[in-house]
């Protein structure tokens, strides 16, 4: 079992509450070590080569931890404007990392070629305004990790984006999956290689790169009908993870698992029903079986056996944007 110490938790509106010592206890990443006063922080990430080096997505741009989330800095970039709402990284280059902007700034898709130091804006097209949201957000990046040319991007209401140069160049998916509310995207190595869509009533995934997508239809598969978060769990390409809830923040929610690329699924078992919908579902490559799940309003669970079994954290926290443990 491994012995996991640091673990981060983004909220909406306090930061980034931080534990060193495996969530027994726990403090608020505040103006004292580098992140603004109750900072939204929209999402968290790391790589499994540079794990202690973490990325956060805020309302004021991106900042940076080079030490495990202890102390923080701003990266002084083209970001600086925005709100940050999604990051992901290269799984074969992590110096090659995407960033996703929105609500309230304008919606658009950025890439850095060094790690994160310098970032450019790409040419996707985003509308400037969607239904119930005012204006669209990214809500998720995936690269794909068999051909690393063709990432995919989940806007928040402005339907899905695929790009099969690095990013050079962008295609709008809108039609093929008619809901155009996007909440999540992950592409699992399979086989089959299969692209995976989160929209806010439903699943899709597509084995052709996107020529063709099969529904799930989770109002027969799922106990609730809100999907939100995913993950491929790290080194099982067709394990994946999603959180679910019945509506939005919802009073119940779910962590769901398939073993076989989504063909089939399962309601894991959490020792305490959620307050509201779960929103967020973290592994690390560095032991896979440890994951993290979190409802939208703070409750948090974790599993020491890939998901079979949880237990719930004591720490309750405010909304939970985001989940990572980091390895020593």
């Amino acid at each position: 079992m491994t012995d996991v110490k640091t673990i981060l938790v983004g909220t909406v509106g306090q930061g980034i509450l931080r534990s060193g010592d495996g969530g027994e206890t726990w403090g608020r990443i505040g103006i004292g070590a580098g992140l603004h006063s109750d900072a939204l922080v929209r999402t968290l990430l790391n790589t499994p080569t540079s794990p202690e080096i973490v990325f956060a997505g805020t309302d004021k741009g991106l900042y940076r931890s080079g030490n495990a989330g202890k102390t923080w800095q701003p990266v002084d970039s083209s970001l600086n404007s925005y709100n940050v709402w999604a990051l992901a990284a290269d799984p074969g280059d992590p110096n090659l990392m995407f960033a996703g902007t929105g609500t309230p700034t304008p919606a658009a898709l950025f890439r850095s070629s060094d790690a994160g130091k310098t970032w450019e804006k790409r040419p996707m097209e985003v509308a400037e305004e969607c239904p119930n949201v005012g204006v669209p957000r990214v809500t998720g990046i995936a690269v794909d990790p068999v051909t690393r040319r063709d990432i995919w991007v989940g806007l928040e209401v402005d339907g899905l984006r695929h790009s099969s140069d690095g990013g050079d160049t962008w295609e709008s998916i809108n039609g093929a999956i008619p809901n155009p509310d996007v909440h999540n995207v992950a592409v699992a190595g399979g086989p089959p290689k299969t692209v995976v869509v989160v929209v806010n009533n439903d699943v899709y995934t597509s084995s052709d790169d996107g020529a063709n997508w099969d529904r799930l239809g989770i109002k027969e598969v799922f106990p609730y009908t809100y999907p939100r978060g995913i993950m491929v769990q790290p080194g099982q390409p067709n394990t994946i993870f999603v959180t679910i809830g019945d509506s939005t923040p919802g009073r119940v929610g779910a962590v769901m698992r398939s073993k076989d690329t989504g063909k089939t699924w399962e309601s894991l078992p959490l020792p305490v029903e959620p307050n509201t919908a779960m929103w967020v579902v973290n592994m690390q490559p560095a032991d896979p079986q440890v994951v993290f799940a979190g409802s939208r309003y703070g409750y948090m669970y974790r599993s020491e056996d890939g998901g079979d079994s949880w237990t719930k954290l004591w720490r309750e926290f405010s909304e939970i944007s985001s989940v990572l443990w980091v390895p020593e």
